[in-house]
């Protein structure tokens, strides 16, 4: 038996000794990602909006197979070099850290009573459910851990919860040099640790569009749930830091860049032996907007002032806030996107430039402009004969529908005249005309059944109740009021009232691409925020420009210049007209001169918190439509001051005539 031994330990040497030996000396090769800087976002003259900070950080990368009691022994000599403050821990992470100590789950185990080990038949339960069962007899025992165990328990959280092979940051702020060389000097001990280096989004300019920036995950939120599946499929890791929401969701694939990558030699351990490099990365590519950062900064500030300035006077008790937005009318590109919102409760004002793309108001009366230019294409009025009655609206049981000044002031107005004096009993008498309707004072009203359908058709073509494509996700669309009553039977005065404005609803955007199109002579062009992307040298500056974005036409609007030049006249009009009723001459003194449409909406107050109020405040909000030079136009604008307590045009009118001084300043027109 000895002598077959000894001969068959001679065979295994001589025949398959180099196969056991390479057996021992085996590794295999996989691929890790690592992650690069984000890409930069800067304005129209090249100032950075928003950077990276990059801070020194302490990584853990975990080896695969990777056992806990080696997490357990890694941290708590980890933890003697680095200060770890503790963290949000639940009795599951205590638990699992405490059980995480060499021999303590297999002296927990003996320790806990025999049905937690064995099932009803006797059988010794699967580990996992002993697993399970050895927490819940450590929480049911009581968890006490000192503020240095919590500390470590953090930080051992952080660890094993790692994907195999995946970096995770153990401590990425507040990193004291002495920490990094202490750590430094005891890697050999340290297995999987790190000194690296973490990066976090910075604001040079401020942060007055940080609401249309958007936000990055942190490391711990990883891919939000919804697009989990999508993202993963990309290519990205759970924990992959990534854009949710608005600019920084909409351009991720830019500025994220392409993740670097590793080759790394595992052992037959289970511990990375060796590393190699093989593709550098490249940092994510560069936004350059179209917002020039000076400008911004001046309209949110005068927003600000005429908001405070309607605060002191009482008026915003129940208002959202105030909403400004400027665009260039030949391309669509965004000058300037402001916002204050309000928060009725507390009076505490925020930044919320986002509420112009995603907040809908009743705007009144600006709208006009759209009702005049669609009675024109539909035939109702032409330009050389559009002179109607000024007369009031009776309805049967509804209180009059009538302009603000009093009844009787005009017996009759042009459609130029209309427009500059904010004529209501104007633009009703064109949407009955477009409805065919048939009607008698205090008792009698027909209309034809596709009147909403009519006003609308041409409303959208301008923009008006329809998205208007720009560039940052999260755009919502206007509101539609219901076209019947209860009973089914049309609603007649709601069709006057949407003729004059007070009755859809619409975002501050879409407004502003309604008045650049009759700005640019009837192209409605799709808004952008982002010039051009562009390239990031290794050296971290700006290289060469991939992409530039090219001015979208969504449609042209089918008026004739004859058309458009009433409307074009009555908004001229509305600033430098010299009757007592015309609405806009606070803005009468600009050079160059500009056109305007203010607007008035009756409205009442939604209180969340009492949703069934029978007997809601009523409100009224102010806004301006607004393009410039009149004859050239380069700007247009679209201002709203929602649900204030006091009827007051002056608002936005001031709030526009600051922004034309500013913008006209800025780009030389002034001289």
């Amino acid at each position: 038996m000895f002598a077959l031994l000894v001969g068959q330990l001679a065979y295994l040497q001589i025949v398959y000794g180099g196969k056991f030996t390479a057996e021992v000396d085996r590794t295999d090769k996989t691929v890790m990602q690592g992650s690069v800087p984000r890409g930069m976002i800067y304005d129209s003259k090249g100032r950075l909006l928003v950077g990276n900070s990059t801070e020194s950080a302490i990584t853990y990368t975990k080896s695969s197979g990777v056992k806990s009691s080696d997490i357990y022994q890694i941290v708590n000599r980890l933890t003697k070099y680095v200060n770890i403050k503790a963290g949000n821990l639940s009795d599951r992470d205590k638990a699992d850290y405490i059980l995480a100590a060499p021999g303590k789950s297999a002296k927990v185990a003996k320790q806990m009573p025999k049905s937690y080990r064995q099932d009803s038949n006797g059988n010794q339960l699967s580990s996992n459910k002993t697993y399970a069962n050895e927490v819940k007899y450590i929480e049911e025992q009581g968890i006490h851990l000192s503020k240095s165990d919590k500390a470590k328990a953090t930080a051992y959280k952080k660890m094993s919860s790692a994907y195999s092979l995946a970096t995770v940051f153990v401590k990425d702020k507040g990193l004291t040099s002495k920490e990094i060389a202490q750590v430094s000097e005891h890697l050999t001990e340290l297995p999987g640790v790190n000194v690296g280096t973490n990066w976090n989004r910075a604001y040079p300019q401020g942060r007055s569009i940080a609401s249309i920036i958007g936000g990055v995950s942190t490391e711990q939120q990883g891919i939000p749930d919804d697009e989990l599946n999508t993202m993963l499929a990309a290519g990205y890791s759970r924990n992959d830091r990534v854009g949710t929401s608005y600019l920084e969701k909409s351009y991720e694939s830019i500025l994220a860049g392409t993740k670097s990558q590793k080759q790394v030699e595992i052992g037959s351990n289970n511990q990375i032996k060796n590393s190699k490099e093989i593709y550098a990365g490249q940092k994510g590519g560069n936004l350059n907007l179209t917002i020039d950062s000076k400008f911004q900064k001046k309209v949110q500030k005068t927003l600000n002032t005429q908001f405070a300035a309607a605060k002191s006077a009482g008026i915003t008790q129940y208002s959202d806030g105030a909403y400004a937005v400027a665009m260039n009318p030949k391309t669509g590109a965004i000058l300037a996107m402001a916002g204050v919102k309000n928060n009725t409760k507390t009076g505490k004002t925020t930044e919320d430039s986002l509420g112009v793309i995603n907040r809908t108001f009743v705007m009144g009366s600006a709208v006009k402009g759209a009702t005049v230019l669609g009675a024109l294409m539909d035939g109702v009025i032409t330009p050389e004969n559009n002179t109607l009655p000024d007369q009031p609206i009776y309805l049967p049981g509804t209180p009059v529908k009538k302009s603000v000044y009093p009844i009787g002031t005009y017996s009759s107005l042009t459609a130029q005249k209309a427009l500059e004096v904010s004529s209501n009993e104007y633009m009703m008498a064109l949407a009955m005309k477009e409805a065919n309707a048939k009607y008698t004072p205090h008792s009698y009203i027909h209309m034809d059944s596709d009147i909403f359908q009519k006003m609308r058709g041409y409303f959208n073509q301008f923009g008006l109740g329809v998205k208007t494509g720009i560039d940052i996700s999260g755009e919502t669309t206007g509101i539609e009021g219901a076209t019947h009553n209860s009973g089914g039977s049309l609603k007649t005065g709601s069709a006057l009232d949407l003729s004059y404005g007070n009755y859809d609803a619409y975002t501050l955007i879409e407004m502003a691409q309604y008045i650049s199109t009759i700005a640019n002579g009837g192209y409605r062009m799709e808004p952008y925020i982002v010039q051009s992307i562009q390239k990031t040298k290794n050296n971290g500056k700006k290289g060469a420009i991939e992409s530039v974005t090219q001015p979208k036409v969504l449609n042209r609007v089918g008026f004739t210049n004859d058309e458009l030049k009433v409307v074009k006249t009555g908004m001229y009009n509305v600033t430098h007209g010299s009757d007592g009723w015309t609405t806009g001459t606070r803005l009468k003194d600009l050079t160059p001169s500009v056109s305007a449409k203010t607007g008035t909406a009756q409205s009442f107050y939604y209180n969340p918190d009492d949703p069934n109020n029978s007997d809601p405040p009523s409100t009224i909000t102010t806004s301006l439509v607004s393009y410039g030079p009149s004859k050239d136009p380069n700007i247009a604008m679209a201002i709203v001051f929602p649900n204030l307590t006091s009827e007051n045009g002056s608002y936005p009118q001031l709030v526009a005539h600051q922004m034309y001084e500013d913008y006209y300043k800025m780009t030389g027109q002034s001289k």
